[in-house]
């Protein structure tokens, strides 16, 4: 009975943030989920929370969930892995972060102001940008060719009471014939936010500024050059699901873009980039009111990259070739400092200075086979080397592994082939797909990496195999004038499936850890998602859509996997009339009964929480000022979800207020 009310529940139930782009029928080449953040149309037109971070658009896709260690800085998985099984670009860039504990996800270097939209690639769908098993996110930055003529600019500021997160931007450009300029900025600064029945959660502070400016420049009709620049800076950011806090992270990416649009009937677009950025990381228990021994660990990461895209198309094929490369440094040191000030500080490096180069080429080939029959098909080849440059890292590894090389190669493969047919209303569609993917920098060199999330130090080895997985997926669709419906299921036979495993014979280092798990690969497990989409419009300005999303995990001894989610599901009825909007919804999950107690986990009950949000559009000397508000966990709900690390209970009641300003 509770499972039916809970279902019942869903069909009056969430705020949606994201829009997803439609069409009269489900793309038969794109395969990918886009999340719309802000393209021509001012963000703050078209989503009830204008001023939401990107964590908080993402967690609207199907594929999408987040862990989350504290109020700041979510990890995002896709089709229940982590980032370890994905890839997350900006712009097709490669950026890695640079803390050990994966407080630093990609996304969280850059802003709302920064994007115009999220594309989420199921399984090998995302491979290309790189090896994947899960997935990917390419999160792309606001195209400046398609503004209008003069200048432009807007500005926003937010509030919201739970946290007093105080946000406040700015952009401004100007576009002509031969050139545009475009600059943002942003501002977040927020306090401990408050869990259901008014608990303050602390050390779940932050502070955030994010600058970015575009500049391109026209060659002539049919080549142009863009260079670009992200700064990102956070410091005093909690975390209070973790033993330690951040009191910098900081991220400087850059790139320079070349495109092109030969006068040719084969090839329609070719686009070159090369790109820099730089990460550092530094994580403190300075702040803490008692810790047994303090710490500093600082990490950094530097990425050079390039990609060559070429698209084109031939008879009744659309192909797409991306040569694509990258060279990585990444470096995590960690200090112990005793408290008897006689002692010596103790030092080693948790990323011993990890050299990491790829070089791959990935071809795409969308084939039209009939006019209501296409085959998509994909390949993927790359080259990956890892070198540890340090020696005394390499030596400290070399305890465990006396054997061990200072570098090793691999080579990385993936195929997908997807066939899709559409008749009218209905669409349905098939694929097959194969994907290998190299162990992570952790998962092959990390030393003595303490998680707080089952207690263990986790050692890296660098004699693992490469992750390989075998996947199938369908989709179903079906649309009318009102109604429209997709239903999209996908299963992952993963073999050597890496994981951490408890090593009796090696002692902690970190005090009061359970013991040391080294990494790694079970024979096999098995990961399946599936997810149904549905939208009605009830009246001219009534919109009702609701989500439910089901995933299922398994190693090869039949345990349950961690960070799978159980039944969730979303739901929102909205009304819209020319400048005025107004949304009722809820969100929840079910109970976690089928937590991976082997891996640390415990139960999680089920929970529900209801929204509301209202916004309108004043005209305003010619200009536009549009305003939003509303109220997240109305009922002020204390709860923790699958995902929350050591189950950190998740913000209560919040007001919010966005506006937004267009300024020209």
């Amino acid at each position: 009975m509770k499972i039916i009310a809970t279902i019942l529940l869903a069909a009056f139930s969430t705020i949606c943030f994201a829009q997803k782009k439609e069409k009269d029928s489900i793309s038969p080449i794109n395969l990918n989920e886009i999340i719309v953040i802000g393209k021509k149309t001012p963000v703050s037109q078209k989503q009830p929370k204008s001023l939401a971070t990107v964590e908080e658009y993402l967690q609207q896709s199907s594929k999408v969930n987040m862990v989350r260690r504290g109020g700041y800085a979510l990890e995002p998985i896709i089709n229940s892995m982590a980032t370890e099984r994905t890839v997350i670009t900006i712009d097709g860039m490669r950026i890695f972060g640079a803390c050990t504990d994966k407080m630093d996800p990609v996304t969280s270097y850059v802003e709302i102001s920064n994007l115009s939209e999220a594309n989420i690639a199921s399984g090998q769908q995302g491979s290309c940008h790189g090896p994947t098993i899960g997935g990917g996110i390419d999160l792309k930055r606001t195209n400046l060719t398609q503004r209008e003529l003069g200048w432009n600019g807007n500005l926003r500021t937010g509030y919201e009471t739970n946290n007093q997160h105080k946000i406040m931007g700015t952009s401004i450009g100007y576009n002509n014939s031969s050139f545009y300029i475009n600059t943002d900025f942003m501002y977040r600064d927020a306090e401990n936010y408050k869990a259901g029945n008014d608990e303050e959660i602390n050390f779940s502070q932050f502070t955030k500024y994010n600058l970015s400016a575009t500049a391109g420049y026209y060659l002539n009709k049919k080549s142009l050059i863009e260079g670009s620049i992200i700064y990102d800076k956070a410091t005093d950011v909690g975390y209070p699901a973790l033993p330690m806090d951040v009191s910098l992270a900081k991220a400087t990416i850059t790139s320079l873009r070349y495109s092109y649009t030969p006068a040719s009937e084969y090839f329609t677009n070719w686009e070159t980039k090369v790109y820099f950025n730089t990460i550092t990381h530094r994580m403190d228990d300075t702040k803490r009111p008692s810790v047994p021994i303090h710490m500093d660990m600082p990490g950094w990461s530097d990425t050079y990259g390039y990609y060559s895209k070429l698209k084109g198309k031939f008879k009744n094929h659309h192909f797409m070739a991306n040569l694509n490369s990258f060279y990585n440094k990444s470096i995590a040191e960690m200090t112990m400092y005793p408290n008897n000030p006689k002692e010596n500080a103790m030092f080693m490096y948790t990323w011993p200075d990890v050299r990491t180069l790829y070089n791959g080429l990935y071809l795409e080939d969308a084939i039209q086979i009939s006019s209501n029959t296409d085959i998509k098909l994909s390949a993927n080849i790359g080259m990956h080397s890892n070198k540890v440059a340090d020696e005394f890292g390499l030596q400290s590894l070399q305890i465990f592994y006396p054997d061990m090389d200072a570098s090793k190669n691999r080579i990385l493969k993936s195929l997908s082939g997807n066939y899709l047919v559409h008749h009218d209303k209905l669409e349905y569609g098939f694929g097959l797909a194969y994907g290998e993917r190299a162990p992570s920098v952790s998962e092959g060199y990390g030393y003595y990496l303490y998680n707080s999330n089952d207690f263990y130090d986790y050692i890296g080895n660098p004699n693992l195999r490469n992750e390989k997985s075998f996947e199938a997926n369908l989709s179903f669709g079906f649309k009318t004038e009102k109604f429209t419906s997709r239903l999209t299921s996908s299963f992952f036979h993963i073999q050597d499936y890496i994981v951490g495993k408890i090593d009796a014979n090696i002692q902690p280092m970190t005090i009061g850890a359970s013991g040391v798990k080294v990494y790694n690969a079970l024979n096999y497990a098995s990961i399946f998602n599936t997810d149904l989409n549905l939208e009605y419009k009830i009246a001219e300005n009534w919109n009702f859509k609701t989500m439910f999303v089901y995933s299922y995990g398994k190693d090869d001894d039949n345990n349950n996997l961690p960070f799978i989610s159980p039944l969730r599901y979303s739901g929102s009825i909205q009304y819209k009339k020319e400048n005025f909007n107004l949304g009722f919804g809820a969100s929840g999950n079910l109970a976690q009964t089928k937590f991976a107690s082997v891996y640390g986990e415990n139960k999680t009950p089920d929970y529900v929480i209801f929204n509301f949000n209202s916004g309108y559009t004043f005209p305003w000397n010619d200009n536009k000022l549009n305003i939003q508000a509303g109220i997240e966990n109305i009922l002020d709900k204390y709860y923790t979800t699958f995902s929350d690390w050591n189950k950190i209970p998740r913000q209560g009641r919040n007001f919010f207020i966005n506006v937004s300003y267009v300024l020209f």
